[in-house]
């Protein structure tokens, strides 16, 4: 099953560095832009394109988390129906875990990355725990 695989292997990873970690997440939906073409509006009803808009983000410790079915089922019960998860670790700093200023400015950078469209530095999942690749 994709969610097991790609998600256990990202907690195994996290788990395994040698100063704590925290798990970062955006969920996202996709929507039409504004002003959207009829081109665009076709592909976005076809499943394809879109804009990405962040819903919630929230961070964990990897022991905090069990399954990625576990996780969206949390998500459900906090947010929006969401597209896709980013996902993105930060590390500590000697044998501490990184601050809660540190972890909020990370997220935040997400959120904005997310809004930009920058999104090759995080992992995304689908909803089913299927990896994404967006253009």
């Amino acid at each position: 099953m994709p969610s097991a695989s790609h998600f256990n292997q990202l907690l195994k990873a996290a788990a395994a560095q040698p100063d704590p970690q925290r798990l970062l997440f955006v969920f996202a939906q996709a929507e039409l832009p504004e002003g959207a073409t009829d081109d665009q509006k076709k592909n976005f009803l076809a499943g394809k394109g879109g804009a990405l808009t962040p819903l919630a983000c929230v961070d964990k410790a990897p022991a905090d988390l069990t399954t990625f079915d576990a996780l969206v089922e949390e998500s459900r019960q906090a947010c929006p129906p969401w597209q896709v998860v980013f996902i993105a670790a930060l590390a500590g700093q000697d044998g501490k875990p990184p601050s809660s200023a540190l972890v909020d400015s990370a997220l935040q950078a997400m959120v904005d990355a997310v809004k930009a469209g920058r999104l090759g530095n995080y992992m995304a999942l689908s909803p089913s725990g299927e990896p994404l690749v967006l253009s």
